[in-house]
């Protein structure tokens, strides 16, 4: 058993994402204990953004004819899907940056699309267990100041769950950002019941991914 771990904080050592994905991978390991983490952390190891050109126009030219630089974006573009493909589980903590999506997800995603197995065409990602775990430093719920400001989440959901296929499980913690910045410190009751029901969260889609149930009460 697999799973595939991508974490695209660009702060890993204190990541309320990652943190809340290493509840997931603990429901994980407590079910596998014999599996295989493959791990991505693109803080540390970020696609390149040029090799999305080149992956693109490699498509449009004959092998022979391929740059370098061209072969070079296909051959990451496959080692990214192989990871996906190969792995019986998906997971993917991605913050929110400036209301809109990572950057380093973005390129790693557009790279990955490029490949012919999970691209246009279609998806052998179709049905793969997988958690998204996202958070945001503020409160972007419905009534809100912010409302409408998450311009992340949404596209997360549609390229994982609809362009991809995957039967995904969302995990989501806001008011990050109680605590660290003293303008939100009359949220802070609020952010601490957020992150406790988020954690809880975390822990349920890991068992669901792992495949185990969650007890059921006694009548």
């Amino acid at each position: 058993m697999t799973l595939f771990r991508l974490d695209a904080s660009i702060m890993p050592a204190t990541s309320a994402s990652r943190a809340l994905g290493d509840l997931v991978e603990e429901q994980w390991a407590s079910a596998h204990p014999e599996s295989t983490v493959v791990r991505r952390v693109l803080a540390n190891d970020p696609v390149p953004a040029t090799a999305w050109q080149e992956a693109v126009t490699a498509g449009f030219m004959p092998g022979g004819d391929l740059s370098e630089a061209q072969r070079e974006g296909t051959t990451l573009a496959a080692a990214l899907a192989d990871e996906l493909i190969e792995a019986d589980a998906l997971l993917f903590t991605v913050p929110l940056y400036n209301f809109g999506v990572s950057q380093h997800f973005k390129t790693w995603f557009d790279v990955a699309y490029t490949d012919p197995r999970i691209g246009v065409a279609g998806s052998a990602l179709q049905g793969k267990p997988a958690v998204l775990v996202t958070t945001q430093g503020g409160n972007y719920d419905p009534g809100t100041p912010k409302e409408g400001w998450d311009h992340s989440t949404a596209w997360l959901r549609r390229v994982l769950a609809d362009v991809w296929g995957l039967d995904l499980r969302v995990v989501q913690r806001q008011f990050t950002l109680v605590g660290v910045n003293p303008a939100l410190d009359a949220f802070a009751d609020q952010a601490a019941a957020m992150k406790s029901d988020a954690e809880d969260a975390a822990r349920t889609a890991g068992r669901e991914i792992s495949g185990l149930r969650d007890p059921q009460p006694v009548a």
